[in-house]
Order: C-alpha cells, then sequence, then structure tokens
C-alpha cells in the first residue's frame, strides 16, 4: 500500500478488531498477569496503545518491530547504550542534533566507550573505524545545516565491516525517506516533531528487525523511558494526517527556498531541494521529497538575526519543528546551545544562522512575513 494509505490505516492485519474504527484508549498501569506469555506493564513497552502505534510505525518504515519511547532522546540513548559496551567505539556523523551530540561527548567516555565525530562522507567515516568500532550513527538531512549522507554506501560500509547503522531520520520522516529500505539497521525519530506534527507531544522511537529492538528493549525497560496511553492515542492519531502534513510542508520549504535565495540580505540558503546544495542528487536518489526543515543565513549588515525574529508576524520564534506552524530559530540559543562554540563554528553553526520549520500555512503569507521581516 501507498505511505497514505498506511498512515490512515497502519497495517490492516495489526490493527485491533473491535467495533470502533480507533484503537480504544487503556489507561490502565495494572494488567492481570495470568495466562499470559509475559506481563503487560507500560515500562516494558507492551501496552496495547504502545503496540498499535508502533505497528503503525512499523509500515511506514518497512520495520519488523520497534518501540515507543517518552523523547526522541530517550530513544537515541537507549539504542546507543543498548548496542555499546565498555570498550566499544562508535564513529558518529559530526553535524547532528546537538542533544546527540552532547549525550555522546558528555556520556560515552565516562561510561568506557571511544568515540570519533566526522563529517558524513562515506570515505570520512570509514577512515574513522578501528578495530573496536561496533556501530556507525547518522542523521540525514542533518540539523540544522541540512547535509546529506548517502545511506546506501554507509550500509554498505557498515555491512563491510560488521557494524551496525543507525539513522536519525527526524527531519525526513518516513514519508520523504526509509533508511531501511537502504540497507540501514535501525531508524530513530523525535516523534515530538513531524510524526506528532502539532506541537503538543513529547516522544521518540526506535524501528528495526526483532532481534535488534529486542536488545535495546532489555535496555529500554531498566532506564524507564515508556509512554502513557493518552499520549500514544494522540500520536496514533496525529499519524493519520502525516502524509498530508508533510506533502505541503515539502511543497512550502520548497517554494521559500528557491524564494529566499534570490533575496537581498541572505548569503546562504541550506536545503536539499535546490539543485546547488551540494547533497542534492543524493537526496534526489535517496528520498522522495525533501522535507520541511531549511536554515538560511542573514548576509553580514542585514538585518539582526534577534531583530529578524522579532519582526515575525506569522512565523513563531520557538523551539522544535515538525508542527503545522512554521516556527523560527537560532541553533546557537536553541538545539546547539550545549555544543562548544569552537565546534560549532568547525561545523559553520554561527551566529547569523536561523533554522526554519516550514508549516502547512499559504505559502505568500509566509513569504510576505519573511519578507516584510528581512526588508523591515
Amino acid at each position: 500500500m501507498h505511505q497514505a494509505t498506511l498512515c490512515v490505516h497502519g497495517d490492516p492485519d495489526e490493527r485491533c478488531t473491535g467495533d470502533g474504527v480507533n484503537t480504544p484508549i487503556e489507561p490502565s498501569s495494572a494488567f492481570a498477569y495470568l495466562d499470559r506469555p509475559e506481563p503487560v506493564y507500560p515500562r516494558y513497552f507492551n501496552t496495547p496503545n504502545q503496540t498499535a502505534v508502533v505497528a503503525r510505525l512499523c509500515a511506514l518504515e518497512q520495520a519488523g518491530a520497534g518501540l515507543l519511547f517518552s523523547s526522541g532522546m530517550a530513544a537515541i540513548a537507549a539504542t546507543l547504550l543498548a548496542l555499546l559496551r565498555p570498550g566499544d567505539h562508535a564513529v558518529l556523523q559530526r553535524d547532528i542534533y546537538g542533544g546527540t551530540h552532547h549525550f555522546v561527548t558528555a556520556q560515552f567516555t565516562r561510561l568506557g566507550i571511544g568515540y570519533a565525530l566526522v563529517p558524513g562522507e562515506p570515505d570520512a567515516l570509514a577512515a574513522a573505524l578501528t578495530p573496536q568500532t561496533r556501530l556507525l550513527f547518522l542523521e540525514t538531512p542533518s540539523n540544522p545545516l541540512l547535509g546529506i549522507t548517502d545511506l546506501a554506501a554507509v550500509a554498505a560500509l557498515a555491512r563491510e565491516h560488521g557494524l551496525l547503522s543507525v539513522v536519525d531520520n527526524t527531519f525526513a520522516s518516513p514519508l520523504n525517506q526509509n533508511p531501511l529500505a537502504l540497507g540501514c539497521d535501525a531508524v530513530v525519530h523525535s516523534a515530538t516533531k513531524y510524526l506528532g506534527g502539532h506541537s503538543d507531544l513529547c516522544l521518540g522511537a526506535l524501528l528495526a528487525d526483532a532481534p535488534l529492538v529486542a536488545r535495546v528493549r532489555a535496555t529500554a525497560i531498566d532506564y524507564g523511558g515508556s509512554v502513557n496511553a493518552q499520549t500514544c492515542h494522540l500520536l496514533e492519531r496525529s499519524l493519520k494526517t502525516l502524509a498530508l502534513r508533510v506533502e505541503r510542508q515539502n511543497a512550502n520549504a520548497q517554494a521559500l527556498a528557491e524564494w529566499l535565495q534570490q533575496q537581498p540580505g541572505i548569503a546562504a540558503v541550506h536545503y536539499p531541494g535546490l539543485p546547488g546544495h551540494p547533497g542534492h542528487a543524493v537526496a534526489a536518489r535517496q528520498m522522495r521529497g525533501y522535507g520541511g526543515m531549511l536554515s538560511f543565513e542573514l548576509a553580514p549588515g542585514a538585518a539582526d538575526p534577534v531583530a529578524f525574529q522579532r519582526r515575525l508576524r506569522l512565523v513563531r520564534p520557538a523551539v522544535s519543528l515538525g508542527g503545522v506552524e512554521s516556527l523560527i530559530s537560532a541553533p546557537v540559543l536553541t538545539s546547539h546551545a550545549k555544543v562548544d562554540p569552537a565546534t560549532r563554528a568547525a561545523l559553520g553553526i554561527g551566529e547569523r544562522l536561523l533554522r526554519l520549520s516550514v508549516g502547512i500555512e499559504a505559502f505568500a503569507d509566509l513569504r510576505d512575513d519573511l519578507a516584510a521581516a528581512l526588508h523591515g
């Protein structure tokens, strides 16, 4: 079935069998245990509302199994800690979400796990491998510069060396990109973003084959990052409109990126849908759409970044992304605030860089709002 149909129905063979078309909400934290193969409990990631959402996500990401977490960082942390042990080594793409960067740099050394943060090109990843390397971690498109990593090439590299490949697919969403279908081993999402889509939920997800998910689940149970039934219900409801939202966000972002690169006062626009983007050819090959995220740099002498944001009337300066409303933020003050300034500078994340999460509003209204703030 098409992705749009899967968003609405999930796998028809996996959905609930009651008379209602929606999965019933089961808010219990206590379930009967006699005559069950294992106890059902929210922290065990196996309540009916948890498993209903996971089944829908598995259909969208072409995965065999999955887990739903209380945040994207809970999903990432549990996955990395489950798949790595003291003495192991991981190679990570260096232009990743600031929260992931901070987790790795703050926790891995303390836990005796070695790591290297390198550019996302396959050659750079290969050069960083050691005999102790067990895992590659990628994020594409990357936060906040929309860098593109060739997932099929990295998956082949991982298989060649017997490594696991884990991909943060948050910016793309399952509608635009499916890393598992390209040969990668696991996908993580901040479901707070596009999967939730309304700036009112906080969740994370891991999707992979059943044996890998079982490894992560054993660790995740100890850390306790589970989700309650009501939140699961809201995410399942949100997923039904994911295809509609992402289609509109893709179109709006493409149009805004093309318009922004023509504006005086804009030094650079980062969006993989632009032919001049360095990752455009790879993105065209591995993505169905280029996504609703872009970033741009205000030229020196043009609008002050904070003043620019304050002049916006429609686009909201706010943390997070992926909602139906357009949001803007300065990565140096938000997503990458905990990354040290020298590393930010090396990554190209400067004071005049703004990240724009494009919503589903009318393109003309978004364009006019940005124009007034830029030239006002």
